[in-house]
């Protein structure tokens, strides 16, 4: 008898095995590391301290846990945060951002990460093609101007992710890590200036310069020992210059409520599908 009961405990214990999904065992201690195309600025509801993060509850580490359910969740996201910020305090508006790498631990099972465009300078970037564009909408004024600037500041961002990815496993070896890659930001063909001030001739240069971003994350995540949640396949129509209801990004001057150049509610929950996806969890219905 005491047999039949020891082999019923060990069925019962396999059963739970089975039944148990990897995302489920994986999402005890979710952190989530970040700049503010994870943080979310201006989506609402802002929260969290320091409230010069721009952090909101919105954002896809926060849908991401909602349906994870993890018993710790953690978001140190925080805009304009880049690599160097994952080993060193953030000063921004009204407070100082701890070193993110501090919220990890031991026993983190779950961590997600976005960083690399601050590193590059992203946002100036597209600010400074913006107002090139005025003097050749037509032309490619920006590409003229950084030449192959762009694709070095890439490459020297290359070492920075690859350390991140080290700090990661260092502080928290047990987790399963995902780099999370940026939404697209402009369309096929020739974007639609003065609506978006791109120069015609600039839309692929900087949609290409995205692209070698991406792709830089990927590499760095499968060399890494992480997982790449790509947000960028499939924005092509829900980029800046898409109809406002259609948006996953805003423009320069946003129609809906987030920061301009970044995403907004929409593509918070794209991205969140796609991390949820990676981690074999169904997408919110």
């Amino acid at each position: 008898m005491v047999t039949v009961r020891w082999m019923m405990a060990l069925f019962m214990v396999a059963v739970l095995a089975i039944t148990t999904t990897p995302a489920e065992a994986a999402a005890s201690r979710y952190v989530a590391l970040g700049d503010s195309f994870t943080a979310g600025p201006l989506i609402p509801n802002q929260h969290g301290s320091p409230i010069g993060c721009l952090r909101s509850d919105r954002n896809y580490p926060s849908l991401l846990a909602d349906r994870l359910n993890p018993d710790t969740f953690v978001d140190v996201s925080c805009s304009g945060a880049d690599t160097t910020d994952m080993t060193s305090a953030q000063g921004v508006t009204l407070g100082t951002n701890p070193p993110q790498f501090d919220a990890l631990t031991a026993d983190t099972t779950l961590v997600s990460v976005g960083i690399g465009g601050n590193d590059i300078g992203y946002t100036g970037i597209f600010e400074t093609c913006a107002k090139l564009s005025f003097s050749n909408p037509f032309g490619s004024p920006c590409k003229n101007r950084f030449g192959n600037q762009l694709d070095q500041r890439i490459a020297d961002t290359t070492p920075k992710i690859a350390a991140v990815l080290r700090g990661i496993h260092e502080r928290a070896p047990q987790a399963r890590v995902l780099v999370v890659g940026y939404l697209r930001l402009l369309p096929s063909g020739s974007g639609c200036w003065p609506l978006v001030p791109i120069a015609a001739g600039d839309v692929p240069f900087l949609d290409g310069v995205e692209r070698k971003l991406n792709a830089m994350l990927a590499t760095q995540a499968s060399q890494g020992g992480a997982e790449f949640v790509d947000a960028y396949q499939g924005g092509d129509g829900h980029d800046m210059c898409a109809a406002p209801s259609a948006k996953w990004v805003e423009g320069l001057v946003p129609t809906d409520l987030a920061a301009p150049i970044h995403p907004n509610a929409r593509g918070m929950s794209v991205v969140a599908d796609r991390a949820a996806a990676t981690l074999g969890v169904a997408a919110a219905r």
